[in-house]
């Protein structure tokens, strides 16, 4: 009797618990490593960097394809590549596509629900603060600090106009939406996230998340219209269409 496939996957621990759910289910074997929230904070070049690190330490021999667990993420994906296996990604702008469960539900959402800010589980659990990673773009342009820090540091007129420019992040949104992919039970998290959302001036809704993407990606279900697959050698690019990505010519 031949084994399942067996696939390396690189997965955000921002979905820890929906990959952890998608493993115990698949029929494939998958090893796994989580890469830190903060790369998300990084910038394109750094995020991308520090993933092509990874994709470069494995092991070919043992693997049939290498999975990406991340969507396009304001480009922390461009140009990876992997030289000897296949590299799958599912065709997701970011991290919410694949906990809604499709780039259509994604793309349909934020039609509706322009200014909406997202909690879900791994999103509460693994939020440390951009200030806290010394290579964050928050943090080496000090968006993180207080107006008084500004003032001891720049002077009170520098400190205005800093805080005027860098200004609040979160001033253009108008919700906070918990999506709750059914792994496991934690209103503790619904009723912070709506908490947080009374104490903004947000509106609150709960929506529920399907984890149908992430397991399709690991049990080697790959349909082009939700996955891409990327040959040996060549790399994923910004699509700017419907695809959202596509491969180097």
């Amino acid at each position: 009797m031949s084994l399942p496939a067996r696939y390396k996957l690189i997965a955000c621990e921002i979905l820890y618990r929906e990959i952890c759910f998608c493993l115990s289910q698949c029929k494939t074997i998958v090893d796994v490593t989580f890469m830190e929230k903060g790369l998300h904070d990084m910038g394109e070049a750094k995020m991308a960097g520090r993933l092509q690190e990874e994709v470069d330490k494995i092991d070919t021999a043992k693997y049939d394809a290498i999975l990406l667990a991340y969507g396009l993420c304001n480009n922390g994906i461009r140009g990876l590549h992997a030289a000897r296996l296949p590299l799958v990604v599912p065709r997701a702008h970011d991290c919410i596509t694949l906990l809604l469960g499709s780039k259509e539900k994604y793309a349909e959402y934020f039609k509706n629900n322009p200014g909406t800010y997202f909690k879900s589980t791994g999103w509460i659990e693994r939020d440390t603060g951009c200030d806290t990673n010394s290579q964050s773009i928050t943090s080496q342009l000090g968006m993180h600090r207080t107006y008084q820090e500004y003032v001891d540091r720049y002077g009170e007129e520098n400190a205005t106009y800093l805080m005027e420019t860098l200004g609040d992040w979160t001033k253009n949104y108008t919700k906070m939406a918990y999506l709750d992919t059914g792994i496991g039970d934690f209103p503790e998290y619904r009723d912070q996230t709506r908490e947080l959302a009374r104490e903004k001036g947000w509106a609150f809704e709960e929506l529920r998340g399907n984890t149908n993407l992430l397991l399709r990606l690991v049990n080697g279900e790959w349909p082009n219209e939700s996955f891409l697959v990327v040959p040996p050698c060549k790399s994923i690019i910004p699509a700017y269409d419907e695809g959202i990505i596509g491969l180097s010519a």
